[in-house]
């Protein structure tokens, strides 16, 4: 599928890959990847090797707060207490809708690694490291990507954490 063929926002996360030098073309697919087991089953591969890209809010020592991006193993829940502890926040809460979309230009279910209005802190599981090959959303819930750990941990500009 060429970029002008994807939809906007995923053209947008195709660009950021090229710029970064990752060879992992976004693949447009029929059937909705809002979820990881949808995601996983629309490509073939354990949930676990996709990751999924959580805006959460987090509270700073100064009472301030600023979004946070996770990317996240399909196969794990986030403890928010422990990552927030493990990442140096005071605490994590799930952003809404609104505040996904103003962080990231995206909507929820389809949220990209990259190809954000402005940069986000990012944090990656460590687990997603077990699997050769991760998926992640390329900007719609019908838009996903291969990358390798390490390319995408690079891509996102992220830090490694353990998130249960």
């Amino acid at each position: 599928m060429s970029t002008t063929d994807l939809p906007p926002r995923s053209r947008i996360v195709a660009e950021a890959l090229e710029r970064a030098g990752v060879p992992g073309r976004i693949r447009a697919i029929a059937e909705s990847a809002r979820t990881a087991p949808e995601a996983a089953a629309a490509v073939g591969v354990p949930v676990g090797a996709i990751a999924n890209s959580l805006i959460f809010t987090a509270t700073l020592d100064d009472d301030s707060t600023e979004p946070v991006l996770l990317l996240v193993s399909g196969a794990h829940r986030v403890d928010v207490a422990a990552t927030a502890e493990r990442i140096g926040v005071r605490s994590l809460g799930r952003a809404t809708p609104d505040q996904v979309r103003a962080a990231t230009g995206q909507a929820i279910g389809g949220v990209a690694p990259v190809g954000h209005p402005a940069p986000v802190r990012t944090w990656v599981d460590e687990t997603l490291a077990e699997h050769p090959e991760i998926w992640a959303a390329g900007g719609t819930p019908h838009t996903l990507f291969p990358i390798s750990y390490d390319q995408l941990v690079g891509l996102a500009g992220g830090r490694t954490v353990r998130v249960d």
